[in-house]
């Protein structure tokens, strides 16, 4: 009788085990096959989910018990999941239950209008660039814009991180805070001080940025200069703005390496060769340091600049139109010698 009861005890005991250990495994166990990210759109089915998700797991049909038995299928939260090595059931189940997506990392860099920011941002996002594009010409308009192109201004190169749902109005908000934050009351009297308008300062730092390469060393220099033409009432002649002029044509189809005499006649408001003033508007999203060099341009005699092939990405500057022309011979010289065109 003894023996049959130990008997008995044992194979609870061992069945007990057994069902608990398939039991752990099948909720808590080590699932994922391969790392990666599974990306849910808003009214995605609960078949939708599992064909996404299913390449990243060892076993989907034990994925599929405990999303059952979970009711992730009521309770899908739409977003880019990050599907880590030795989550189990438990844990992706959960994650996606709670939303608790993951980040995707955005670059802003110097794009020459909002139109082709969005373009390049919205392979990142969950909605195609026409609907960015739609909300926030919609933003524009609200604001007393024209159209999205007039919001280029609020934006700064830099690194951002959004999720991957994130709506044209969200992302918006996020610079337009930034934007706000930037203009403290310091700039803001430096910005009366300098005798510009807040559109002018903007555009004159997209000409200080495309000319400075970026390198913050060179930028004050370059806004002393510019400002130095404007206020002599010279025409800004910069080489940017006519690269700018030819891409707004082209829409920036055809990438300008080199500014030949033809080009100078381009017409547009943002050839400085053409017309005399500060563009209606900023040739490329700019960062920080480029409005701070205008609003604290260096004080300098400086009228003329051109590229030093001896300092790849640097310039040489004077106040002599004689000394300009000895600096853009060689230039040129360096150029064809280069075979650019």
């Amino acid at each position: 009788m003894k023996k049959t009861i130990l008997i008995i005890v044992l194979l609870v005991v061992v069945a007990a085990g057994f069902f608990g250990l398939r039991f752990y495994n099948t909720y808590y166990g080590n699932n994922v096959e391969k790392e990666g990210y599974v990306l849910i759109p808003h009214g995605a089915s609960f078949k939708q989910v599992l064909d996404s998700i299913a390449p990243y797991l060892q076993n989907k049909e034990s994925f599929e018990t405990v999303a059952k038995s979970k009711g992730l299928a009521e309770n899908l939260k739409p977003g880019r999941y990050h599907i880590q090595n030795g989550a189990g059931n438990t844990n992706m189940v959960n994650m996606i239950k709670a939303g608790n997506q993951t980040e995707n990392t955005f670059r802003i860099g110097d794009f020459g209008d909002v139109y082709q920011m969005i373009g390049k941002v919205t392979k990142k996002t969950e909605l195609d660039s026409l609907r960015f594009v739609k909300d926030l010409n919609a933003i524009a308009t609200e604001k007393g814009y024209s159209n999205a192109e007039d919001l280029k201004k609020y934006f700064f190169i830099d690194s951002y991180n959004f999720f991957w749902t994130v709506s044209p109005k969200d992302f918006f908000t996020r610079f337009n805070d930034q934007y706000n934050a930037f203009w403290t009351n310091e700039r803001k009297n430096k910005e009366q001080q300098s005798g510009l308008t807040r559109d002018q300062i903007y555009a004159l730092a997209s000409i200080v940025y495309k000319e400075s390469g970026g390198k913050k060393d060179e930028m004050k220099t370059i806004a002393g200069l510019y400002l130095n033409r404007y206020r002599k009432g010279m025409k800004l002649q910069s080489d940017p703005t006519v690269i700018y002029a030819i891409n707004k044509q082209t829409n920036f189809k055809e990438p300008i390496k080199r500014v030949l005499y033809k080009h100078l006649s381009t017409p547009s408001p943002y050839n400085t060769y053409a017309n005399a003033g500060i563009p209606p508007g900023p040739i490329c999203v700019v960062d920080k340091n480029s409005v701070d060099a205008v609003l604290n341009a260096e004080n300098n005699n400086y009228i003329f600049m051109c590229a030093d092939p001896a300092r790849f990405g640097y310039h040489k500057f004077t106040a002599s139109a004689e000394e300009h022309a000895i600096n853009a011979k060689a230039y040129q010289d360096w150029l064809n010698s280069k075979n650019i065109k």
